[in-house]
């Protein structure tokens, strides 16, 4: 037994090359094998087109897959009627580019479903593969869940191509790269890495490349699987790349030094590393001045907090702590909830539920239904629920508004993130009242400050402190303090302008 293991060993390879030596001698130098081969690998489709063109080449083809005008006019028109010798002889006559011969039957067959046209010629065991794909797309319009009011109004698509040119357009620059990789046993889904050379840093590059090239799954079909998939903590509910349909601000992130993915079929593109504050940071910002920006950030972050702890507090003060209550809220606090003959954390979790479903019902209908079904549903629900007893009024107005202020997040998974964790900390609360606040408060804070992007720290610039780069986080700085590119993404030049121009002249 000892001596047949490692016989076993030493013939699996041989048959293994035997497998690949037969793959690369299945083209067979006669017509009629080499259709049926075509017709066996791909399962014989009812779009697989298989025609004869005289005296002696055949042209096969996916219908669906390939451009009609650049097949009839640039192919079947240039090699009807001629006599051609070898494979070689019909690359000069086709005017199209990255024409290529392949004597491999995967190869072929790789080629034919990504949209070539297959130019066989009767007698030789090799055949010309003509990319002609077809590229249909959707047309380019506003993004629906990152609008601006100062900007660019354009966002991604579906189409890789059309995804990539946009960020060219952009960036004009030979330092752009752009690295493409097949994901998907199945799908062999295209995935572009684009980076700023001189600028990204080349440990994230290979940490983000080889994340990639790791990911082993049968399909691919959109960019938030495969975020899923080469995010640092899957665990955490709260998202570590960013998601955006923004070319402008998918361009800014690459100037700073980030890295960022693009997948074919998807309209959403990566953004990493991302630190939590940057969550919460629009693109529209930038174009305004640091004044209106800073308030705007500012608000932001009120509307946040007031949306995971208003509720919460409520309910530890009416539960425990009645002390913190005004006097002067005493009285039509108790007379609101004279009727109601819940507690105050069933109460609230019940109007955060019926919250949470008419949001979801409003996203998931059409748009003109969904708008009327969450105004009207919400109007009549809340007043019903009022008048019936099950709730006070105090605490409707409560959880709208913080339902209100969770919409404030402009990445939309943030946003439900947010709206998440709302409720473990409404128990929290309806349990040990304001100490069960400060117990999830503590264990948010640890969380977030255990978590890295792409392996830079998940706080930066806050933890570890990092005074410069505080200048662009909840507060925004005038233009010349904030000359220099963050240190989350450790950027090859620091530099982004110089700010002696920009400064404003002394009087």
């Amino acid at each position: 037994m000892k001596f047949k293991l490692p016989f076993k060993k030493k013939q699996q390879p041989s048959e293994e090359m035997n497998v690949v030596k037969e793959n690369i001698e299945l083209i067979a130098p006669s017509e009629n094998d080499f259709t049926q081969l075509i017709k066996d690998a791909t399962n014989n489709p009812a779009d697989l087109i298989i025609k004869s063109i005289p005296p002696n080449l055949t042209l096969i083809y996916i219908n669906n897959l390939v451009n009609d005008q650049t097949l009839n006019e640039h192919i079947i028109t240039n090699l009807q009627n001629k006599f051609y010798e070898t494979p070689e002889a019909i690359w000069p006559a086709l005017s199209i580019p990255e024409v290529n011969i392949s004597s491999q039957l995967e190869e072929t067959i790789t080629s034919l479903v990504k949209g070539s046209a297959l130019i066989y010629v009767d007698g030789f065991s090799q055949v010309v593969l003509a990319p002609i794909p077809k590229r249909e797309s959707r047309s380019l319009s506003t993004p629906e869940n990152e609008s601006q009011v100062i900007g660019a109004q354009v966002g991604f698509n579906e189409s890789l191509s059309t995804n990539v040119s946009l960020v060219r357009r952009y960036i004009v620059s030979p330092n752009l790269c752009n690295e493409e990789m097949k994901i998907g046993k199945r799908t062999h889904t295209s995935v572009s890495l684009l980076y700023m050379n001189g600028l990204a840093s080349d440990q994230m590059v290979n940490t983000l490349r080889q994340r990639i090239k790791d990911v082993d799954v049968d399909a691919l079909l959109d960019s938030a699987v495969l975020l899923e998939m080469i995010d640092d903590n899957t665990l955490s509910p709260f998202p570590h790349m960013l998601l955006t349909e923004r070319p402008d601000r998918f361009c800014d992130g690459l100037l700073n030094g980030k890295l960022g993915v693009i997948v074919e079929g998807s309209s959403l593109a990566i953004v990493c590393p991302q630190s939590f504050i940057e969550f919460f940071e629009s693109r529209e910002d930038q174009n305004l001045r640091w004044q209106v920006a800073t308030f705007a950030r500012l608000l932001r972050f009120t509307a946040i907090f007031l949306s995971v702890f208003l509720t919460p507090i409520y309910v530890g003060a009416l539960t425990f702590h009645y002390e913190v209550i005004p006097q002067a809220f005493l009285v039509p606090l108790s007379e609101s909830r004279a009727l109601v003959p819940f507690p105050p954390v069933f109460e609230a979790l019940l109007l955060e539920l019926i919250i949470e479903l008419l949001r979801e019902a409003g996203a998931r209908l059409p748009t003109k239904i969904g708008q009327t079904i969450g105004i009207v549903g919400g109007i009549v629900i809340g007043t019903a629920a009022v008048q019936a007893g099950i709730t006070s009024n105090i605490l409707l107005i409560f959880v709208a508004l913080s339902a209100l202020a969770s919409f404030t997040t402009p990445s939309y998974t943030m946003g439900n993130v947010i709206r998440l964790i709302r409720f473990p900390i409404i128990l929290m609360a309806g349990f040990w009242g304001f100490y069960g606040i400060m117990l999830a408060f503590c264990f948010l804070l640890i969380h977030l400050l255990r978590q890295s992007s792409l392996g830079a720290p998940y706080l930066s610039p806050y933890y570890p402190p990092r005074l410069k780069d505080m200048r662009d986080s909840i507060i925004k700085l005038p233009l010349p303090l904030i000359a220099k590119r963050a240190s989350l993404t450790r950027p090859a030049d620091q530099e982004k302008f110089d700010p002696e121009p920009v400064k404003p002249e002394k009087s």
